[in-house]
Formats: C-alpha cells, sequence, structure tokens
C-alpha cells in the first residue's frame, strides 16, 4: 500500500527525540507522503528544515492556525504572506476558526481565514481548514469565494452528514482521522453518504491516536489503522480505500508530478 498522511505535526517537540525513527515507521507501513501544516511563525523554521531533509517524503504547508491567532495576527500574516512569495508550499494551511478553546479574538480569526483563504486562490493552492465546534461559521465564510480556484480539506472532520454533504458540493475534500476509529465518533453513520472519491486520510499526529493506540502519542505509521476503518465502513478493501485517498490527496495537493 502507499498511503499519504494528508496532516501531521512532525515538528511538535513530541518529535524531537525520535523523528528518524518516526519517519521510517511510516515508510515502514506504507506512507508514502506526509503532508505538514504549520501554525505560526515560530513553527515555520523547524518544519521547512524536515522538508528540506526529507525531499519527496516531507511537505509543508504556511498559515496562520486559528487558536494562534491574538492581537499581533496581522503581523504573522505579513510572515505567512512573505513566505507564500518566497518558498514552495503543498497548501495554505492550517487556517481557519476554533470555537473550542476561546472565542475572544474570534472576529479576527475570520479575518486571517478568509485572507488567507484569498491568498491560497492567487497562489493556486488549497486550504486545510480547522474547524473545531465552527464547521458552520466556516462554511458559511466561504461560500460567497466558491470557485473552482477554491480547493481544500476540512481537516480532522467530525460533522454531521449534512455538513459533509454541503462541505462536498463546494467542491472539498474531508480529512479523516484517528476519530473514525473511535466507538463513539459517529463518523461510521456520515461516511456511507459521502463518496470514497472526496476522502483523505490524515492522523493529525501527535494528536488523535486511532484504536488501539488511543490515549498515546500519534505518529503517522498508524494511518493504516484509519485506513482500515474506512474501508470497514465503506464494505471495501484497505487497499482500495488506500488507492483512493492516496490519488485523492495527490490530486489536491498537485503532487502526481513528484
Amino acid at each position: 500500500m502507499n498511503l499519504i498522511d494528508t496532516h501531521v505535526h512532525l515538528y511538535e517537540k513530541r518529535f524531537e527525540s525520535d523523528l528518524e525513527s518516526v519517519l521510517e515507521n511510516a515508510r515502514q507501513n506504507g506512507l508514502c507522503k506526509l503532508l505538514m501544516p504549520n501554525v505560526d511563525a515560530a513553527s515555520i523554521e523547524p518544519m521547512n528544515r524536515i522538508a528540506r531533509e526529507n525531499p519527496g517524503f516531507c511537505y509543508p504547508m504556511i498559515g496562520l492556525h486559528p487558536c494562534y491567532v491574538a492581537q499581533d495576527f496581522e503581523t504573522q500574516l505579513e510572515v505567512v504572506e512573505k513566505e507564500l512569495s518566497n518558498y514552495q508550499y503543498a497548501a495554505v494551511g492550517e487556517i481557519g476558526l476554533d470555537l473550542y478553546w476561546d472565542n475572544t479574538f474570534f472576529e479576527q480569526q475570520k479575518i486571517a481565514f478568509a485572507t488567507q483563504t484569498k491568498w491560497a486562490m492567487q497562489h493556486q493552492l488549497p486550504i486545510a481548514i480547522h474547524s473545531r465546534e465552527a464547521t458552520d461559521e466556516a462554511i458559511a465564510l466561504l461560500t460567497p469565494l466558491v470557485s473552482p480556484q477554491l480547493k481544500g480539506v476540512f481537516h480532522c472532520f467530525t460533522g454531521t452528514v449534512a455538513q459533509a454533504q454541503e462541505i462536498v458540493a463546494m467542491g472539498f475534500y474531508l480529512g479523516i482521522g484517528g476519530v473514525v476509529t473511535y466507538k463513539n465518533g459517529g463518523l461510521d453513520q456520515v461516511l456511507p453518504h459521502i463518496p470514497l472519491e472526496k476522502i483523505v486520510l490524515e492522523t493529525d499526529a501527535p494528536y488523535l491516536a486511532p484504536v488501539p493506540h488511543r490515549g498515546k502519542r500519534n505518529e503517522s505509521s498508524y494511518l493504516p489503522y484509519i485506513a482500515h476503518k474506512v474501508a470497514e465502513i465503506y464494505g471495501t478493501s484497505t487497499e482500495q480505500v488506500a488507492e483512493m485517498t492516496t490519488y485523492n490527496a495527490e490530486k489536491l495537493f498537485k503532487l502526481l508530478d513528484d
């Protein structure tokens, strides 16, 4: 199998001591590409260093995560805009909205999200969307911007059938991760209503480890557990899920020529 982890934070401190073995474990478990979302200005250089040291395997994105939007968000956005002009990224992300942790800067989050989405369209890049407890709000913000130039993925999707169908109708993909393996995750009731052609796989490592590793540090080598559960839900083989989701990711992130 060739699998692509479309969302993994390899530059997190929890990977500092054993990053090389984490990458080797991923390769040994069928991973052919790992995509890294950025969160703020401080994470850019550690992320880009990993990409430089692992060409053709680790790919960086650039963006300001909504949980890092604060008083200085405009200064942070200036860094993102400069990076977009000076370095090659696979996507603009992780961007979006978050009402789970704190809504103090929610208006600023919306400005940052809309601004970065427009930059992505200008640079012909997809967006990786964070929408924790704010999926309806993210859909509402994106709806006026929908066009053939706007592409992306709702990362770590855990919403309803109606939300999933609306997202797919807008031309976006659903990023499916470890939650799909959780007993009460709910995705087993949603995915049958969505074509496999609109799904990509992710770990969001080091977070949200799938069963049987739930509660432990997540890593890309666990992606086959997610693929297997998705296959079970769709009533198909893990190989078919791997083939389709890898193709979807290569198409979305323009990795087909790599």
